[in-house]
């Protein structure tokens, strides 16, 4: 992104969060703040139909976050640190009481997003706190203490990170044992079909276009082994095909199709 100016993949996303409670009634990840917070009514969104494939794919990577954040506090987390944090609206309809909310995200964004939280009537709830950081320039463990175990909500970030920006976060998440992460990956365009990868290559171009580029890709098993080498366990890595059966009631995809991810995992 540029400097002065708010993250405008980080609107995209809000976007895409607020078209689906309209054209799909949030039937898979319910946000019943996302129109406010972007300022934006629901005859402007329904122009947004054709984009129904990552429109989808946002709701999912929120709805899997999102259940394991709650089975985590189920399990004694009593903190959620929100990475890039953009306009996502968690700390303002968070139903976990108790649970401190953390936002980190690139001071320029914050402030575009206090904006934004002003014009909605949206209050800044008292456990939740900012904290700008520029990932590429800044060091999270310079910026941020935590006292125990933490959930981070990383979803949207990886892709536009250095492989070092995204390897030294993945480190400070490692720190505690008990600390749980769930984010979203995406895999090389060279891996795609035809089709796909000429869609995904259009999209990139797009986003560069804005001045964020994606820098990163990876593939499962490289993922895998970079948890597993920080003592992260319990693993669960849903790629497009484990996507469309849980959320899309899609049991048709093939199981070795290539695309985006999420994925949680827990430092043991």
């Amino acid at each position: 992104m540029e400097t002065g100016q708010a993250s405008k993949t980080a609107y995209s996303a809000a976007r895409y969060r607020a078209a689906h409670q309209v054209l799909e009634q949030g039937s898979i990840f319910r946000d019943p703040l996302a129109l406010r917070v972007l300022g934006a009514d629901a005859e402007n969104l329904e122009q947004d139909a054709p984009r129904r494939g990552m429109r989808l794919f946002i709701a999912a990577r929120h709805r899997f976050a999102e259940d394991h954040l709650a089975a985590a506090v189920g399990r004694g987390v009593r903190t959620v640190v929100v990475l890039g944090a953009g306009l996502d609206t968690f700390a303002y309809r968070n139903p976990h009481a108790g649970l401190e909310v953390i936002e980190i995200d690139h001071p320029d964004t914050q402030a575009w997003k206090r904006e934004r939280l002003a014009q909605a009537g949206l209050a800044v709830p008292a456990n939740l706190r900012y904290v700008g950081i520029d990932f590429e320039k800044q060091s999270l463990g310079d910026e941020l203490e935590l006292d125990g175990p933490a959930f981070f909500l990383w979803l949207g970030v990886v892709p536009y990170l250095s492989e070092e920006g995204f390897g030294e976060t993945l480190k400070f998440v490692a720190r505690e044992s008990g600390s749980e992460v769930a984010f979203d990956y995406a895999q090389s365009p060279e891996r795609m079909p035809a089709e796909r990868r000429a869609a995904l290559e259009a999209r990139a171009a797009r986003v560069a276009k804005l001045g964020e580029p994606w820098l990163t890709f990876f593939e499962p098993e490289e993922i895998a082994a970079d948890l597993e080498k920080l003592g992260f366990g319990e693993i669960e890595d849903l790629g497009p095909s484990q996507l469309a059966a849980r959320y899309f009631d899609r049991p048709d995809v093939p199981p070795e199709t290539p695309g985006g991810h999420v994925l949680h995992a827990r430092r043991v």
